[in-house]
């Protein structure tokens, strides 16, 4: 075959050619670990690009107790599928009451440094950055600061994915609250005093820096209608779900409870 340039190319150039070509495809379909960029799509609308290999930093809920080690490792073994039902079956039930009165203002301003009675507070950093450094790798810090984050990678949990953070778009990675503050005034925190509302919204146990879409999409939802996408850490997010049910005394409902067995195989 003669080329346009007048070069007649043999039948060894067309074999390199194409192997050439078969070496390339694979990598170009292959690519590389995803990331999310800060104000990017959540998981599910990423373009099908492949999840983040492993849990990252993240422990195992049955290994922190008192949230205050980063993110939300998966259970694997039977051995500890069979500890969180055990943990869950502990978890009360009940009706889920009425949303009046639910103000966010009643568990005190967002992200108080004060709380009584759960690690992190008084540290002269707000409870967002507490989260933030506990999760986040290779975090930077704003000039002059040791508290306040300005960038970080983060291992989503609840959808598996790598997240590049930047303070500039703030509500890429949001804090989630995993038993919501409208949910537990509905099973039973309207009739707290502030103090123990206060807690239970600053609590490290009760919180996770999150893909920020998805945040927004799961709301005011117990486990029976929204679950982090990613199967992978369902069942420690039941587990979550019940440690802070358990520590603060709060019911769940019927169908929640459930739900939560179930994602360990209960």
């Amino acid at each position: 075959m003669t080329r346009r340039d007048g070069i007649r190319r043999g039948p060894g150039r067309r074999l390199l050619a194409a192997a050439a070509l078969a070496v390339a495809v694979p990598l170009a379909v292959s690519g590389c670990e995803e990331t999310l960029g800060a104000g990017g799509p959540s998981g599910g609308a990423s373009g099908g690009a492949p999840p983040a290999r492993g849990d990252g930093n993240a422990s195992s809920p049955l290994d922190n107790p008192d949230g205050t080690e980063p993110g939300l490792a998966a259970i694997g073994s039977g051995g500890d599928r069979a500890k969180a039902r055990t943990l869950i079956t502990k978890v009360a039930t009940k009706g889920r009451g009425p949303k009046t009165g639910y103000e966010r203002d009643e568990f005190g301003y967002a992200w108080m440094d004060s709380a009584p009675d759960v690690p992190f507070a008084r540290n002269g950093c707000d409870t967002r950055n507490d989260l933030l450094k506990r999760d986040g790798e290779k975090v930077r810090y704003r000039s002059g600061s040791d508290c306040v984050v300005i960038s970080l990678t983060l291992h989503d949990p609840y959808s598996g994915r790598t997240i590049q953070w930047e303070k500039a778009h703030a509500a890429a990675v949001q804090i989630d609250h995993v038993i919501p503050l409208s949910y537990g005034w509905q099973m039973g925190a309207s009739r707290w005093r502030k103090p123990k509302r206060e807690s239970i919204a600053n609590d490290p146990l009760n919180l996770i820096p999150v893909d920020g879409p998805l945040n927004g999409a799961k709301r005011d939802s117990g486990p029976a209608s929204w679950l982090p996408p990613n199967k992978r850490i369902r069942c420690s997010y039941g587990v979550r779900f019940a440690q802070v049910a358990l520590k603060y005394d709060l019911p769940v409902t019927a169908a929640d409870k459930k739900v939560m067995l179930g994602l360990c195989g209960g």
